[in-house]
């Protein structure tokens, strides 16, 4: 095919300068096709209904003064309005950013006083936690409930076209404020440029279908979710549905068949255990089938892993194991990727087995949600993958992940100091994450570089590898943090899968399926040091946990112990559980 014919295919936002203009050209394509709708609502709106809701809704939004470079705050869930509002926010030159929607009042003060908007946008649901929030710059809060958008009336005259034709590639498209792990979100900046640059490299690497079909469930706070339907959709026009509440997930996957399925290691884990739940509930002669024929297919994965240059998935797994993608509503998938965290290789192999091309790949808020991936005709376990099309990428002396390329952010808001940190003279992003490269020029995250374990013998390791060894020991081990740092041996504080402690409870008579209830059982602990013993023989001997404690009590998203996103606070941990752990050490 011809480069001409090529660029004919692609999408039809795709090759724009801004997302309005992609977004335009999108719906100027084919006005009547489907654009927007929830997961179980029965309303779906064409793209010419999308366009004229933006138009509505810009207009609105200029009246209460938000103009070209005015930060716009949305504290919305997964939901139509969300992509409305923040689509006409863009097409002011404005910059929406995204609130979490489990942020407590500190946390949503923190924010609007550091983006200093004058309109913020959120559901009922929230105004009361807003409220109770010190927010001086605040001035219009437009709440969305049952008419949507009712209380924003456009001024007379409002002109959308000259107003997003007026926004510039290097304008900011939204602040993405990253989860604070390691102290307060820092706001990243992502121009228009950025964005853009973003969708052409997917396109490049992953050629987008003519008839594909996305979903949104992750936060919309979280750059991904932003890239991988958001953006994604407004510049391929494939059909969006929105999600609002994140365990309806794998039904709305059912429903829509989606082409782009983005998930973190955790969603993967689940899914894997609700999976190997059903099998083992087959009768007799058909679990025996579908065992064998697991066993198979992952033997058939492996060898294939330590090769190269083939699918890293089987095309065509055992009649067994045929029908389960299908069942999922992942027959039609293209790209299916795993990110924000390393995934187990037990748990990536899995998917492997079932024919998905499952792949890892790797991105920062820093670099909008992506800089690495594998291939679809080469996937591999334990490797982030190879740089998209136009990004850069080098192991610096103390073994440091740097990237370059178009789509790293301009920049974090309000912080010169902190953006000279991260972004170098040459222009290199400092990512914070330790890795290697092979010959090949594939690249493996090693873990975090503030996060590696450095032990009192001065020892070197990854923590993240001893948890995934801990996590794929037994399905009850839903969370494990390994402690070790300038220690004589490691510990671990382990927390129990919320589902599988409920499927133990029921298979064992217990009444209370609470996390903490069943802890508390001998039976429990002693499969959970049975699993400790098991990881342990996986993993060398400085690295093996000495001693652990399972913890009565479940960890939450955007809790002391985990961002919204699912990543550990690792210093919240150490301080709430430091009694925890010096009792481990004093034994």
């Amino acid at each position: 095919m011809s480069t001409v014919e090529q660029l004919e295919k692609r999408a039809p936002g795709i090759g724009a300068g801004t997302l309005c203009a992609a977004f335009q050209q999108t719906v100027a394509a084919d006005p009547s096709a489907p654009a927007l709708q929830a997961h179980g609502g029965d309303a779906v709106l064409t793209r010419a209904q999308y366009a004229a809701e933006v138009e509505r809704i810009a207009g609105g939004l200029a009246a209460l003064g938000v103009g070209r470079g005015d930060p716009v705050g949305l504290m919305l869930t997964n939901r139509p309005e969300f992509h409305l509002v923040d689509t006409a926010a863009l097409h002011l030159g404005a910059v929406p950013f995204s609130i979490y929607n489990t942020s407590s009042p500190d946390q949503i003060e923190y924010l609007l006083g550091h983006a200093e908007n004058r309109v913020l946008v959120c559901e009922p649901q929230f105004v009361e936690r807003v409220a109770a929030a010190s927010t001086p710059h605040l001035e219009h809060v437009v709440v969305v409930g049952e008419d949507s958008f009712a209380d924003l009336a456009p001024s007379p005259g409002f002109d959308l076209a000259s107003a997003w034709r007026a926004v510039e590639p290097s304008d900011v498209a939204t602040l993405i404020y990253t989860s604070g792990t390691t102290g307060p979100p820092k706001g990243v900046e992502l121009t228009h440029a950025n964005v853009m640059f973003v969708l052409d490299t997917c396109e490049r690497r992953f050629p987008f279908a003519t008839d594909g079909a996305c979903l949104s469930y992750l936060p919309s706070a979280h750059m991904a979710d932003r890239i991988f339907s958001h953006y994604l959709h407004m510049a391929t026009g494939w059909p969006l549905t929105t999600v609002a509440d994140a365990s309806q997930v794998f039904a709305a996957v059912a429903a829509v068949r989606p082409t782009w399925f983005l998930g973190v290691p955790r969603i993967w884990e689940k899914l894997r255990q609700a999976l190997l739940r059903g099998f083992g509930a087959l009768p007799e002669d058909q679990r025996s089938a579908v065992e064998q024929a697991l066993e198979a297919a992952l033997a058939e994965v492996r060898r294939r892993q330590d090769g190269a240059g083939t699918p890293g998935h089987l095309e065509t797994p055992p009649p067994a194991l045929a029908a389960v993608a299908g069942r999922l509503g992942f027959d039609r998938i293209a790209l299916m990727m795993t990110g924000a965290a390393p995934i187990a290789p037990a748990v990536h192999e899995f998917f492997l087995a079932l024919g998905l091309p499952l792949m890892e790949g790797f991105g920062m808020s820093e670099t909008g949600a992506l800089g690495m991936t594998n291939l679809l005709d080469e996937i591999r376990v334990g490797r982030i993958g190879l740089p998209m099309p136009g990004t850069e990428a080098r192991i610096a002396d103390d073994g440091e992940l740097l990237l370059r390329g178009p789509h790293v952010m301009r920049g974090y808001r309000k912080d010169v100091e902190k953006t000279a940190e991260a972004i170098d003279a040459e222009g290199w992003l400092h990512t914070g994450d330790v890795a290697t490269v092979d010959e090949a020029g594939w690249y493996r995250i090693v873990d975090r570089k503030k996060e590696l374990i450095i032990n009192a013998g001065g020892k070197n390791m990854s923590p993240v590898n001893i948890e995934s060894a801990l996590k794929d020991a037994s399905p009850l081990i839903g969370q494990a943090c390994c402690i070790g740092d300038l220690r004589p041996y490691n510990v671990a504080l382990l927390v129990l899968d919320p589902e599988a402690a409920a499927a133990w409870a029921a298979a064992n008579g217990l009444q209370d399926a609470s996390p903490g209830a069943v802890a508390v059982e001998p039976r429990v602990r002693e499969a959970i040091a049975t699993a400790v013993e098991a990881a342990n023989t996986r993993l060398s001997r400085i690295e093996q946990v000495k001693r652990w404690e399972l913890l009565a009590t479940e960890w939450l998203p955007d809790g002391d112990e985990l961002t919204p996103t699912m990543k550990m606070r690792r210093k919240g941990i150490a301080d709430k559980y430091a009694a925890t752990i010096d009792a481990l050490y004093e034994r």
